[in-house]
């Protein structure tokens, strides 16, 4: 395995080896992550001629592109594997995330003398042997069920060492006397005879009822030779429920052997995928589920990342894989099957089913999502007789404690939801004391001065959360920039839930089931709590680093109150140099911090 750096200029150097290639930004950062059967042929392509067809999204990614790392490989298999386990590790932001964050219910046979057979959702592997994962708890309890029908395991936690057995450590409990259980505890029960059970639990729960069957009829049939038409009728039973779970679950022919089973669709945002894995003819699990795309990736591709991530996550070691869409490229013992009719074909069928039944759920509610919200924004539109729908709206509040730890938030919300990346956060810099008119005037003009030297969109509402004074102030700030008349602002006073306007003295009041006053109070309310969380850590950090400067000798409240201004931890005040803390506290007591931090390293 090879691995180098290259710059944008130095493309045309890259070898024509399979492999992985990196792009990271000027910051450092690895935004994506590719593999590729040609790595040059691959990573030409974002920059040749032909880039006028990459996607809005996909060019956005190229111009941050700073420079490229590439590590050579073998075979395409392996860049995919390794591909696979990059993105996980640094799951760069222009990448599929493929995440494992649901755990799924397991049955765990203990790694103990006279094994239990235990529900769990936690996998340690010095505990036991796990077989699932099950798609749900009834699936599960049904499997459970039928193993107690069949065995009576212990359940109970006690250690039965064969020491503790000789010595009579234990006594029966009721599981025995209602015959679920044959009291190995009192040696009651042979280990090799329990061990047989546990052996043919195994069975069950890989699937493998054949065998299991044959056994039972064997039994049976030297039962009834014996006369013994009791236990024979009892084996009897056995082998009807067995047969009648199995017809539950059998949906195709229980000759054959294991397969996965993924079928693949997308639109333009989504791809939906749905895994059903196959054991001796019976479906074993399934998931479906929908992956936001990041830069319009191809189906495929991302089709290979699912595969290795559910075979992985669901312990499948099939070596036969059915899809709905060809993969033209191979893998070590594994083979692709499109199958065209017969059971396996049904099987696809089955899969491609289920992933157009949660599209078109997804479909529908994002239809029902957008035409709510659209209806709440028209109605405010009107209600506040704004020029332009307010798709994009940016809140604005303050919060300090008589003038102590001023800080602001910012919400945005678009087409009526909130848009949390877009959430900004501000300590108050030019104001001292508690001014919240011109603190709010600060925010406003910190907010948008970025805006229009970095040319960005305005958004179409701006709500302020206060009073006319606050509405004044934020206007000013507008006005100073020069953007004034470019989007609509108005203000949310909280007591009467008081609208007001620019040049406008008297305030609007909507009725309170108005969907518009609904929406912006639901917006009012966010920032608040937004300002207040952020207020709320800054005055714990700082309370957190007053008391810890408080116990250092020679250092009284004014020196705490000047340090605590300049830096927003202890952590930085430990870092800061002799000169630095000197300018802000004066020679002397920038020693003894300086003195008091060395002997702590000490």
């Amino acid at each position: 395995m090879a691995h180098s750096h290259y710059s944008i200029s130095d493309i045309q150097h890259l070898p024509s080896n399979p492999g992985i290639y990196h792009f990271y930004d000027k910051k450092e950062n690895i935004i994506y992550i590719g593999k590729a059967k040609n790595i040059k042929k691959r990573v030409k392509s974002y920059f040749n001629n032909a880039q006028h067809k990459l996607s809005i999204k996909t060019k956005k990614m190229v111009g941050e592109i700073a420079y490229i790392y590439i590590t050579i490989v073998n075979s395409e298999y392996e860049a995919l594997l390794l591909e696979n386990n990059l993105i996980k590790n640094h799951q760069p932001k222009y990448n599929i995330l493929l995440r494992d964050d649901k755990t799924y219910p397991y049955l765990c046979i203990t790694r103990e003398r006279f094994p239990k057979l235990i529900s769990t959702r936690h996998i340690d592997i010095k505990k036991g042997v796990y077989f699932g994962p099950f798609t749900d708890t009834v699936m599960m309890q049904q499997v459970l069920d039928l193993i107690k029908k069949f065995y009576p395991l212990r359940t109970c936690h006690y250690d039965l060492s064969a020491v503790n057995i000789a010595q009579k450590k234990f006594k029966v409990c009721l599981a025995y006397h209602i015959k679920n259980c044959k009291g190995p505890c009192e040696g009651l029960q042979a280990e090799t005879d329990y061990n047989q059970m546990i052996s043919e639990v195994k069975k069950i729960l890989k699937g493998d009822f054949v065998s299991i069957k044959k056994d039972l009829v064997k039994k049976m049939q030297i039962a009834a030779q014996k006369l013994d038409f009791e236990i024979a009728q009892d084996y009897k039973e056995k082998c009807m429920a067995l047969e009648k779970y199995q017809s539950k679950s059998c949906i195709t022919n229980p000759q054959n052997k294991h397969f996965d089973v993924f079928s693949i669709i997308d639109d333009q945002y989504y791809v939906y995928v749905s895994y059903l894995k196959i054991q001796h003819g019976m479906i074993v699990f399934t998931k479906t589920e929908a992956v936001k795309k990041k830069i319009e990736e191809n189906k495929v591709d991302v089709l290979l990342h699912i595969i290795i991530n559910y075979r992985k996550q669901f312990q499948s070691e099939a070596r036969e894989i059915l899809l709905n869409t060809a993969l033209h490229v191979a893998y070590d013992q594994l083979f692709w099957t499109v199958p065209q009719i017969g059971d396996k074909k049904k099987l696809v069928n089955l899969a491609l089913e289920n992933a157009f039944l949660l599209k078109q759920k997804m479909v529908n509610k994002s239809v029902i999502y957008i035409q709510k919200y659209t209806n709440q924004l028209k109605c405010l539109q009107k209600d506040l007789k704004l020029p332009t729908l307010p798709v994009h709206i940016e809140c604005f509040d303050n919060s300090n404690i008589q003038g102590k730890y001023p800080v602001a938030a910012m919400v945005c919300f678009k087409n009526g939801v909130p848009e949390k990346k877009q959430y900004r956060k501000f300590h108050i810099k030019t104001v001292q004391g508690p001014d919240d008119f011109a603190s709010m005037k600060e925010v406003v003009l910190r907010r948008y001065k970025h805006f229009v030297d970095n040319g960005l969109t305005l958004p179409d509402l701006i709500v302020i959360d206060g009073g006319k004074g606050q509405l004044n102030a934020a206007i000013q700030a507008l006005k100073e920039l020069d953007i004034d008349d470019s989007m609509s602002i108005i203000s949310i006073a909280k007591k009467f839930e008081e609208i007001f306007f620019p040049q406008n003295p008297n305030p609007l009041q909507l009725d309170p089931r108005s969907p518009s006053l609904h929406l912006l109070q639901k917006i009012r309310d966010e920032t608040h709590r937004f300002a207040i969380s952020f207020h709320r850590n800054i005055r714990d950090k700082n309370t957190l680093q007053k008391s810890l400067l408080h116990n250092i000798a020679g250092i009284g409240p004014v020196t705490q109150q000047k340090l605590c201004k300049h830096y927003p931890s202890i952590v930085h005040i430990q870092k800061a140099t002799f000169l630095q803390l000197q300018s802000i506290i004066g020679k002397s007591k920038a020693e003894i911090i300086a003195k008091h931090f060395s002997s702590k390293k000490k």
